[in-house]
C-alpha cells in the first residue's frame, strides 16, 4: 500500500456492505486504510438461503475481499478478528486466525462488524439449531436439510422417518419465510422423484413466530399475501407461538393461549433474532458508549460515539432511529462514514447528519411469488417476483456473480434443478450425541445424553435480512 506522508490512518472493522462502501468512499482521500475481517470474503447475506438449499454456489454470493479492494491503492486488507480497542491510545487489538495478537493505530475507526445470531440467552441451541449469518452457517443448514432426507430414506421405523421429514423454523421474518418456502419447493419439485422409499413431498415444514403474522414489518397487506402463498406451498404456520424448549429431537412451543405442545423434528433451523458481537461490549467498555437491548452501539446523527468523534459506527452494529438491519442501511451508512472522513482529512468540515433513504424491502416466497414494499408501492405475486429478481441482481457484487446467479436461477426455476447440492454427513446432529438406552416401565427407549431446556424466550421476530 502506498503511504502518503502525513496521511491519516483509518481502520475499518468488517468487510460487509458497510465496510466495503466506506473503503470505496475513501479511495481518493489522503488517508491510509486498513480493513480487518475474520472472513476473507465479502458475503451477500440475503441469498444465503439459496446457497443452503442448493440453488447457488458459494462463489456466486461471496467474492474475495482482496479482489474487491485491489484497485484501491490506499487500502490494505488484513485477515484478523478485532477483539477490542484502546480509545485513549487510538489503537485496535485483533487476533490472527491461528493465534497471535495484532495492533493497529488509527486516527479514525469505522466499526462495521455486523451482528450475529441471537438465541435469546440459550446459546446451547446453536449446537442443533443453526442460524444463517455466514457461509459456514449455510453449509451446516445444507448438510442438515439434505442429510435429513437421506436419513429418512434409510429409516425403517415410521416414527423415525416422520421425525426426519419434519423441519422446524423459528422466526417468520424474511429469512424464515424465504427458507421455509424453499424447503417445500425442494421437497415437492427437485427431490420429488429421486427417492425409492420415501415421498419427499410428505415433508412437513413448520414455521413458528411470536408475532401475529409472517413478514409483519411489511404491513398487513403483504403479510397476508405471504401467509396465503406459504400455506399454498404447504408450510404450516404457527403464529403467536413461542419456542420455550428445544433439543436434538424437537421443540416445545407455547401458543397465545398458554398451551404447551411438543413437536418432534429432525431438523431445527433458527431464523429469529440478532445480537451484537463481543466487540461491541468491548468498545462500549472502552468508550463509555451505551448499548441497546441487542447490544448494538448507540451513536449520534453523525454516526460517531458520544465523546469520540473519531469512532464511527455503521451497518447492523449501529443503533440509530430504529433503523432496520438491511443492506441498504449498511451501504448508505458506510458511504456516509467514508465521505465524512474524506472531507475532514482534506481540512473541510462535514456537519451534514446521516439520513437514511428507504429504498424498500423484498422477500422471496417461491418460484413466481414474492412481495415488494417500496414507499407507497406494495405488491406481490409474479410482478413482485420479477422485481425481486432485478433488485437482487443489482445488489450482487461483480459481473461474474450476476451472470452466474441468472444461469443458476434459470435451471432452478425453469427445470427444477439444483446443481449445488454437495454435502457431507459429518455435521448431522445425530453424530453430536450418543443415545443411551435406559429401561422404563414401557420398555426400552432412547434418551439423549444432553438436552436443551429454556425459559420463555423473547418473541421470535426479525424485521428484514441483516447485512453488515
Amino acid at each position: 500500500m502506498a503511504e502518503t506522508s502525513g496521511s491519516r490512518r483509518v481502520v475499518i472493522v468488517g468487510g460487509g456492505f458497510a465496510g466495503l462502501f466506506a473503503a470505496r468512499a475513501l479511495r481518493n482521500a489522503p488517508v491510509r486504510v486498513t480493513v480487518l475481517d475474520r472472513a476473507e470474503h465479502h458475503l451477500f447475506q440475503p441469498l444465503l438461503y439459496q446457497y443452503a438449499t442448493g440453488i447457488l454456489s458459494d462463489g456466486k454470493i461471496a467474492i474475495p475481499l482482496r479482489e474487491l479492494l485491489k484497485r484501491l491503492r490506499n487500502v490494505e486488507f488484513v485477515l484478523a478478528e478485532a477483539t477490542g480497542i484502546d480509545a485513549a491510545a487510538k489503537r485496535v487489538q485483533a487476533r490472527r486466525p491461528l493465534g497471535g495478537q495484532l495492533e493497529f493505530d488509527y486516527d479514525y475507526l469505522i466499526l462495521a462488524a455486523g451482528v450475529q445470531q441471537s438465541y435469546f440467552g440459550h446459546d446451547e441451541y446453536a449446537t442443533f439449531a443453526p442460524g444463517m449469518k455466514s457461509i459456514e452457517d449455510a453449509r451446516r443448514i445444507r448438510r442438515r436439510v439434505f442429510g435429513a432426507f437421506e436419513m429418512a430414506e434409510s429409516a425403517t421405523d415410521p416414527a423415525e422417518r416422520s421425525r426426519w421429514l419434519t423441519f422446524v423454523l423459528v422466526g417468520a421474518g424474511p429469512t424464515g419465510v424465504e427458507l421455509s418456502g424453499q424447503l417445500r419447493e425442494l421437497a415437492t419439485k427437485t427431490l420429488s422423484s429421486e427417492y425409492r422409499h420415501i415421498q419427499p413431498k410428505d415433508a412437513r415444514v413448520l414455521l413458528f413466530d411470536g408475532g401475529k403474522a409472517p413478514l409483519a414489518a411489511f404491513g398487513p397487506k403483504l403479510s397476508a399475501m405471504a401467509a396465503r402463498d406459504l400455506k399454498k406451498l404447504g408450510v404450516e404456520l404457527y403464529m403467536g407461538s413461542i419456542v420455550t424448549e428445544a433439543d436434538l429431537h424437537g421443540v416445545q412451543v407455547k401458543d397465545h393461549e398458554g398451551n404447551l405442545t411438543r413437536y418432534e423434528a429432525g431438523t431445527i433451523l433458527w431464523t429469529a433474532g440478532v445480537q451484537a458481537p463481543p466487540l461491541a461490549a468491548a468498545v462500549a467498555e472502552a468508550t463509555g458508549a451505551e448499548q441497546d437491548r441487542a447490544g448494538r452501539l448507540i451513536c449520534g446523527k453523525n454516526l460517531s460515539l458520544p465523546g469520540h468523534p473519531d469512532i464511527l459506527v455503521t451497518g447492523d452494529l449501529m443503533s440509530l432511529d430504529k433503523l432496520p438491519g438491511v443492506a441498504e442501511v449498511a451501504m448508505q451508512s458506510g458511504l456516509y462514514a467514508g465521505r465524512r472522513i474524506t472531507h475532514e482529512a482534506q481540512g473541510q468540515t462535514y456537519d451534514k447528519p446521516f439520513k437514511y433513504r428507504d429504498l424498500g424491502s423484498a422477500a422471496y416466497i417461491s418460484r413466481g411469488r414474492a412481495v415488494i414494499s417500496a414507499g407507497k408501492l406494495n405488491f406481490g405475486g409474479f410482478p413482485g417476483w420479477v422485481a425481486w429478481l432485478f433488485i437482487h441482481i443489482g445488489f450482487l457484487t461483480g459481473f461474474r456473480n450476476r451472470v452466474g446467479a441468472l444461469l443458476s436461477w434459470w435451471t432452478a426455476f425453469v427445470r427444477d434443478m439444483r446443481r449445488e447440492r454437495a454435502f457431507t454427513m459429518d455435521d448431522l446432529p445425530v453424530r453430536l450425541y450418543e443415545d443411551k438406552i435406559e429401561t422404563s416401565d414401557s420398555g426400552l427407549r432412547a434418551v439423549p445424553q444432553q438436552s436443551a431446556s429454556a425459559d420463555k424466550p423473547e418473541p421470535a421476530r426479525q424485521t428484514r435480512p441483516p447485512a453488515s
